[in-house]
């Protein structure tokens, strides 16, 4: 990672969306994240325990491609106030731009939201979302660092179905007309042994309700070990 020296009186931090990341302007939250931790990637340390990592937040209303937002001194974070308030020191940044789309909702109103593109809503790892590399910056005092939002998060592969796992998405009428746009409800389905042989067949049904479940989970073809030990 190149290191960069800041100044911290009035720290800014410069971002970069770059022509190749997007073809019109964007609408999101830009947060910047800085971490002691070299352990992971800052955008993956952020949580609610007494080891979190640190992240400030800043609007941006149609970011356009080719430009540079300028996250100032007084942006809020977490579990810092602000941006200001920051220690000296020798840190690992990053920003992630998570990305915001619009609602022309039925009952008027228009909104700005981050949606869920299959990962559950986490910013930190929603398919679309842009971010910049991790790069290692010594906090002193006084100016300002630039970072670029030159890397995207890959879209979540579409889970395959299998002879007891199937997977379906129905487009749900009343949220699309509520929303404004295509709404979806998924599920993922364990059928029955002879489940295709059989299609007059009638089972039971059981549902559990998660929360965005990737797949369906506890559940695997092969028999166990005849074996295996218990383990009480």
């Amino acid at each position: 990672m190149p290191l960069l020296l800041l100044l911290l009186a009035a720290l800014e931090v410069q971002v970069k969306l770059p022509a190749t990341q997007a073809t019109q302007p964007l609408d999101g939250r830009l947060l910047i994240l800085f971490s002691t931790d070299d352990k992971a990637e800052p955008r993956n340390q952020i949580s609610d325990s007494p080891k979190s990592q640190i992240v400030f937040g800043s609007d941006v209303d149609s970011f356009r491609p080719n430009s540079t937002h300028t996250v100032s001194s007084e942006a809020y974070g977490y579990p810092i106030r602000r941006l200001s308030d920051l220690k000296p020191g020798e840190y690992t940044v990053q920003a992630v731009l998570d990305k915001y789309e619009t609602f022309n909702r039925a009952d008027g109103h228009t909104l700005k939201l981050p949606t869920d593109r299959g990962e559950g809503r986490q910013w930190n790892r929603a398919p679309g979302n842009l971010y910049s590399k991790p790069v290692k910056a010594t906090i002193a005092n006084g100016s300002s660092m630039a970072v670029t939002l030159d890397q995207v998060i890959p879209a979540i592969p579409e889970p395959k179905n299998s002879k007891y796992i199937r997977h379906i998405k129905v487009q749900s009428e009343r949220l699309t007309k509520f929303w404004g746009r295509p709404m979806f409800l998924g599920a993922h389905i364990l059928v029955p042994e002879g489940f295709d042989e059989h299609p007059e067949a009638r089972y039971p049904l059981a549902i559990y309700h998660g929360h965005f479940p990737s797949d369906f989970s506890g559940f695997r073809p092969e028999p166990p070990d005849p074996n295996l030990k218990p383990d009480y």
